[in-house]
């Protein structure tokens, strides 16, 4: 039975957040400009129009409430009460400045003093999108999806969760309590979030390296059944040889260098299960969308993204293919794009 209401509740929270996030994107990029930014290398592709790229992230909010209706997941609400949200509103524009003197300096290394980080590797310990603290700090744990969806004009949530579209279909007729997932680099566990409370008996891990973002992400899911929490390098999963139904890693492999997304993918191909699912969600990569390269272009010259522009144009499929993960399916989402693989045997 269709879930009309639970569809017009998705569709009124997310116009909600539309409107809360376009204008802290304003302020941003207005307090941007007054306080001075940087010259950037122009693009050499077009760019699409503010409209078109308002046009199309209304259609992923439409899927979004949509796949709501159809049952695919109920009603996603993450945002944290008002009081603490605001606060943190009020943190990431007292840091903006010392951020935009950074960004404008192409000064990414506030990570590097940030604490222990002797076990971890080096193109993990920088200030990916010149965010104070880069991944290793408390305070970034918590600004983090604030930034990103004040980025994303409120849009990150509905593009993660279009992966649960192919999560579902793979569901049909299985038992959750018997099937296992595996969230590589989740980050703060928005997405694993969204993955218990469409399946709340599934059996959940999440790996990421950084220990702050992992302690948010318990935060996160408090109240919710556990999940299993790794720190550790996905370069070297700490599970079992075909231990998982389902691996999903959302916007890790453009923060990756080239070599790393292969030994990555390799480890991730190791752990699933003979016919188990890859889902995958990253950035668009060059020629995905006709006439937005520009935007892809721009990208990595307006934030601390070193290794984005090999990212753009990775052989992906190839690198999917060597590791034994056949292609399934494939489909783009505002600036996402995702791609379902089913490991061979």
């Amino acid at each position: 039975m269709a879930d009309t209401i639970g569809m017009a509740a998705q569709a009124a929270g997310q116009a909600v957040r539309f409107g809360l996030y376009l204008g802290l994107n304003r302020l941003v990029d207005w307090r941007t400009n007054a306080l001075g930014r940087a010259p950037a290398e122009k693009p050499r592709g077009r760019i699409p129009s503010q409209a078109e790229l308002l046009r199309d992230l209304m259609g992923v909010l439409m899927q979004d409430a949509a796949a709501v209706r159809d049952g695919l997941y109920p009603p996603m609400s993450d945002e944290p009460p008002l009081p603490v949200q605001l606060a943190r509103i009020r943190d990431m524009l007292a840091d903006l400045p010392s951020a935009l003197a950074r960004r404008n300096a192409r000064d990414a290394s506030t990570a590097e003093s940030a604490g222990k980080h002797e076990d971890l590797p080096d193109y993990f310990v920088q200030d990916f999108h010149f965010q104070t603290g880069g991944y290793l700090t408390s305070d970034s744990a918590r600004l983090y999806d604030l930034q990103v969806e004040t980025l994303f004009y409120g849009a990150a949530g509905a593009m993660r969760r279009q992966a649960l579209r192919p999560i579902a279909a793979f569901m049909h007729g299985r038992d959750q309590r018997q099937v296992r997932l595996l969230d590589v680099a989740c980050g703060t566990g928005r997405f694993l979030r969204a993955v218990r409370l469409a399946y709340p008996a599934m059996k959940l891990s999440g790996l990421d390296l950084s220990r702050p973002y992992l302690d948010e992400a318990r935060r996160h899911l408090k109240g919710l059944r556990p999940v299993e929490w790794l720190a550790a390098n996905a370069e070297s999963i700490p599970l079992p040889d075909a231990s998982q139904d389902i691996v999903t890693t959302v916007f890790l492999f453009h923060e990756l260098p080239p070599e790393v997304r292969r030994r990555v993918t390799a480890e991730m191909a190791r752990v699933l299960k003979p016919g188990g699912l890859l889902v995958f969600i990253d950035s668009l990569q060059m020629g995905d969308r006709p006439g937005w390269d520009g935007l892809l272009e721009a990208f990595p010259a307006r934030f601390h993204e070193p290794y984005y522009r090999h990212y753009a144009i990775d052989d992906l499929d190839g690198v999917f293919n060597e590791a034994g993960l056949e292609a399934a399916q494939q489909a783009t989402a505002f600036l996402a794009k995702m791609m379902v693989r089913r490991k061979v045997g």
